[in-house]
């Protein structure tokens, strides 16, 4: 797991998480599973395709979690 990836959900998170948020937690996934902190340039393109696609799938999960009890209980749409 990556340390330095934090919870983007609530209640951990007071409100829902920014596209700013959910963009540097893809970069910090893709970075830990490529081993790359920065890519050369010839694998550039792949890298911020992989940031972009999950991002997207972070996004899409946020959006359908279903959070139960406790104050600010909702269901995102």
């Amino acid at each position: 797991m990556c340390r330095s990836i934090k919870t983007l959900r609530p209640p951990v998170l007071a409100e829902e998480a920014t596209e700013d948020e959910i963009r540097a937690a893809a970069l910090q996934y893709v970075r830990k599973i490529s081993g790359f902190r920065a890519p050369a340039a010839h694998n550039q393109e792949v890298f911020d395709r992989a940031v972009d696609a999950v991002a997207e799938a972070t996004s899409e999960l946020l959006a359908g979690l279903e959070i139960r009890g406790g104050a600010g209980a909702r269901r995102a749409s």
